[in-house]
């Protein structure tokens, strides 16, 4: 090695041999995780399980159209596309921070001609005119002593793992939205069509009203009353339609298309919901994917104090370039017309009013801020299970009431109409048990689809699903 070299050679050694990462070290932050739920037994203590594969948990509901529908969500959402370009450019990101761990080299060429006019020179010559080429190289290294480029680059990664789980909650949101607003409009479907036999029943007894009050043997209001009763089940039966067009039109959107070009045609509603088994782990709890984006926050906001406290140590950088000229090409690239350079340079601000211990001190309450939004998504995550749960459970049991109260209003509206055909009670008694009827077919109806979508919002709150034959940490 060339004697001029080996002070400059031990330099950057010594300085890559004592390179240290300043800053705190990353550590996972605690968060009060119980025992078990309280709403159901058999969960344990969760564990990280983000990365499990969630699968077409929609299939759980046995609907084929939907089976069709949810896989669209990922590839046609606009939310979606928006979260998965997001993550594109962080990842992009993470290229450029690593790229900094390198050298750079760059390679620089030009040519210049100079002259004088038409006079003479200053030695009372003639001005002539001169050429000049150069070519060179050039390259530059900052060495990561203090572990600022390592750390952004860690930051950056954290980041993008961020992004990847804002991806992940987006199209799970989205997913969630579909299968709800699909529910609603099947159970939507199954109104219709509860209000359609309802609308036959209601004129069936005005024409029997009608036909009474033309034998003399009812009064005129009991056809007003029968002709208002129709006329009000009739207009419910529109708004039902606008409230079907209107879902049907989310759900478009939620697929990508155009409202107008997008139908759902009717068919019979299945009412399956899926049971959670008897010991769901807790360990799902950690599938949500905001959960993990929270965490993962926390992390870059801890690499941003290291990058801070590293201002307070000088920089470091190592240049090197080797170069030709001449006023010839074909001299070029002979051994008289080169020339190299080599250099290490150091900078440390001395002075700057706090700056630095100002930012050190902003990345820290950063971090702190990260770690109270991570808490309180693990504990928002908590009660969003504990709400499900709980109302999976009460629906359960409210609908074997609704059942047997429907049933006993139908046995009701069968007897009055029988007893008023016979004389026996005033119409306005017909008209109570039919809009008692009608309500407990409803409020049926409603039940089972609340149960549908409480099992859609559990499975949401467990990050995608809750088989427990899938629940292994990675």
């Amino acid at each position: 090695m060339h004697a001029s070299l080996k002070p400059l050679a031990s330099a950057v050694l010594l300085a890559t041999l004592g390179a240290c990462a300043v800053g705190p070290h990353y550590e996972r932050p605690t968060t009060p995780v119980p025992a078990a739920f309280k709403e159901t037994d058999g969960w344990v203590l969760a564990v990280p399980a983000d990365a499990l594969d969630r699968g077409p948990w929609w299939a759980l509901f046995s609907d084929p159209v939907l089976d069709t529908l949810a896989p669209r969500v990922e590839v046609s959402n606009q939310n979606v596309a928006a979260a998965t370009a997001a993550y594109a450019q962080a990842r992009a990101l993470v290229r450029e921070q690593r790229a900094g761990l390198f050298p750079t080299v760059n390679l620089t060429g030009g040519a210049t001609r100079s002259g004088g006019g038409s006079g003479q020179s200053a030695d009372g010559g003639n001005a002539r005119s001169s050429s000049n080429y150069q070519l060179g190289i050039g390259g530059g290294w900052e060495p990561d002593v203090w572990g600022r480029l390592g750390r952004a680059t860690a930051g950056a990664e954290a980041s993008a793992q961020a992004s990847a789980a804002d991806l992940a909650s987006a199209r799970l949101s989205a997913q969630g939205e579909l299968v709800a607003n699909y529910l609603s409009l099947r159970q939507t479907d199954a109104q219709m069509k509860l209000l359609a036999d309802t609308l036959s029943g209601y004129q069936r007894v005005l024409y029997i009203t009608q036909n009474r009050y033309t034998a003399g043997i009812s009064p005129k209001t009991d056809v007003l009353q029968a002709q208002t009763q129709l006329a009000n089940a009739q207009a419910e039966a529109l708004g039902l339609s606008q409230q079907r067009a209107q879902l049907e039109h989310a759900i478009a959107v939620l697929v990508g298309q155009a409202p107008a070009d997008f139908t759902l045609s009717a068919q019979p509603w299945s009412a399956t919901v899926p049971e959670v088994p008897a010991g769901v782990p807790s360990t799902l709890l950690q599938r949500r994917p905001d959960i993990a984006a929270a965490e993962r926050r926390v992390a870059a906001a801890n690499e941003q104090i290291g990058i801070a406290q590293a201002a307070f140590y000088p920089s470091l950088n190592l240049s090197a370039s080797y170069g030709l000229g001449a006023s010839r090409v074909a001299e070029l690239f002979s051994a008289s017309s080169s020339a190299w350079s080599l250099g290490l340079s150091a900078a440390q601000a001395l002075f700057n009013a706090g700056a630095t211990q100002a930012r050190v001190d902003g990345a820290r309450a950063a971090q702190e801020q990260a770690v109270a939004r991570y808490r309180q998504t693990v504990l928002g995550a908590f009660q969003s299970v504990e709400d499900q749960l709980a109302a999976t459970r009460v629906l359960a049991q409210q609908q074997v009431l609704r059942q047997q109260a429907s049933a006993a209003a139908d046995q009701v509206e069968t007897q009055v109409l029988n007893r008023y055909n016979a004389g026996q009670v005033g119409f306005t008694d017909v008209v109570t048990a039919q809009i008692t009827a009608l309500n407990a077919r409803r409020s049926l109806v409603q039940v089972q689809v609340d149960r549908q979508v409480a099992a859609v919002s559990l499975i949401v709150a467990l990050g995608g699903g809750w088989q427990a034959e899938s629940a292994t940490t990675p």
